[in-house]
């Protein structure tokens, strides 16, 4: 009997000690994606002035190295009262063949912008393309930039 207890005692300890499991975490992008061929040309051109809402990368920081699971948060500014139409927000990995990320953020979407509080990504630097419209139509897009150190 006492052995009994001093085992269920030992696997309770040691449950109690394992690091919380990634389960929570949600995979943003895939070591499969990562290993994928660069994408050639990740510059943007802006053409004249535009008052389409403004984005704003929070988490992580653009130059921050962070370890994955990390938190993914983007913010997007209002102009002029003007919100944003969720329905055109779309996120791209840019790799040789664009890789749609979109799905994958789709329930972390909110009117001011995106929290994933966990999300997975490989070590690398990976750049994304933020592409949205407010409800008149006007454009905003972004260049996020990731970088994930090994662990």
């Amino acid at each position: 009997m006492r052995g009994t207890a001093l085992a269920i005692a030992f696997w309770a300890l040691a449950l109690a000690c394992m690091p919380a499991p990634a389960a929570l975490a949600e995979v943003l992008i895939t070591k499969e994606e990562a290993s994928l061929p660069a994408s050639p040309n990740v510059g943007m051109t802006m053409r004249g002035l535009t008052r389409g809402p403004g984005i704003e990368q929070m988490s992580p920081k653009p130059n921050q190295q962070v370890t994955s699971p990390l938190p993914f948060k983007v913010h997007f500014q209002v102009r002029n009262q003007i919100a944003i139409d969720p329905a055109t927000v779309k996120l791209t990995y840019l790799k040789a063949k664009p890789v749609d990320l979109t799905e994958r953020i789709r329930k972390h979407l909110k009117p001011d912008g995106i929290e994933m509080s966990e999300a997975e990504v490989p070590p690398g630097t990976h750049m994304l393309r933020l592409d949205l419209k407010d409800q008149k139509g006007r454009v905003a897009t972004a260049i996020l930039k990731l970088t994930v150190a090994g662990k």
